[in-house]
């Protein structure tokens, strides 16, 4: 079995993290990747403290296990959130989309141990100096928000600018991935897109069968222009924004355009006008499973593949 410093840290018996995925990462999927020997990550997404406080309720209520919360710190509720999960001393806390740093001194003084998700060697050197436990670095081949850094390069260049524990995240969706990111010097790995068709993910059914007829070309990136780039699954709804974001509408307009699209893919599964994100690993995907059941999958692989890593050598 595969043990990394991680496991240790965090108390998991697999170095996985499972993505917070907004409208998607609730409190029973979580539960049922912590239950699996995993981190499991309850999404805060755009939500304000009283829905996450029911999440990590309905999360606590199912597990004894640690799990996590991701907060998106370009929500309006960020503030709301933090002070939230300082107060329920969750086990973890995972930021992206921002700096987490004036919220960092409340979490550690409440023993919640800090892990942000970095798209740069900066922001590493940074949440590092800051006291995280930590750091996700997470490559653009991610659904959702992402930077600009492919994840080959990107979890490298982390590994060797800070001292802290860093799990690799973006593009991966097996064992080979798992096995490529330990040879990358990374300790564990973020997955979302593989469990978006987890059998207790609560998503709806047309967002999976997209995620399961996806091939290797079927996610665009769009947002750019506004600053702050998604990766989704291509439709008519991501084929639009992307026309619309080299036309000559204002910032507002496109912004606009983009809002209540993730809801209406995630809850709603409208197929038009839904924003269905997801990693360039959904081509990989191509099955149903009990998460428990893709943790120890994905496991099993990466210790063949490592235990093959030196057939090449003479």
């Amino acid at each position: 079995m595969i043990k990394t410093p991680l496991c240790e840290l965090l108390g998991i018996e697999y170095p996985i993290f499972q993505g917070g995925m907004a409208w998607i990462s609730d409190g029973k999927l979580a539960a049922a990747v912590s239950n699996a020997g995993g981190l499991g990550i309850i999404s805060a997404m755009n939500a304000n403290a009283q829905y996450l406080e029911e999440q990590i309720a309905l999360c606590r209520s199912l597990t004894d296990k640690p799990f996590g919360v991701n907060i998106m710190l370009m929500s309006p509720f960020a503030a709301e959130v933090a002070e939230l999960t300082a107060r329920e001393k969750v086990a973890v806390v995972t930021t992206g989309a921002g700096n987490p740093s004036k919220y960092m001194p409340a979490w550690l003084e409440a023993g919640v141990k800090v892990i942000p998700v970095v798209a740069s060697v900066g922001m590493a050197k940074l949440v590092t100096k800051a006291g995280a436990s930590a750091v996700i670095a997470e490559g653009g081949e991610s659904g959702g928000h992402v930077g600009e850094l492919t994840t080959m390069v990107l979890v490298p260049q982390v590994c060797d600018a800070t001292d802290l524990p860093v799990l690799a995240a973006g593009g991966i969706g097996d064992g080979r991935g798992i096995a490529a990111a330990f040879q990358l010097g990374a300790v564990g790995v973020q997955v979302g897109t593989r469990f978006l068709v987890a059998q207790e993910c609560g998503v709806h059914p047309n967002y999976k069968k997209k995620v399961l007829k996806a091939n290797d070309i079927s996610t665009m990136v769009t947002g750019k222009r506004l600053g702050h780039p998604v990766r989704q699954i291509k439709n008519p709804f991501a084929k639009d924004f992307l026309k619309a974001e080299y036309s000559p509408i204002s910032d507002e307009e496109l912004e606009a355009l983009g809002r209540g699209a993730l809801y209406r893919a995630a809850v709603e599964g409208d197929e038009k006008t839904g924003d269905f994100l997801a990693g360039q690993i959904a081509g990989m995907v191509n099955k149903e499973q009990p998460a428990g059941e893709i943790i120890r999958e994905m496991f099993q692989e990466a210790e063949e593949v490592l235990k093959n890593a030196g057939k090449w050598l003479a």
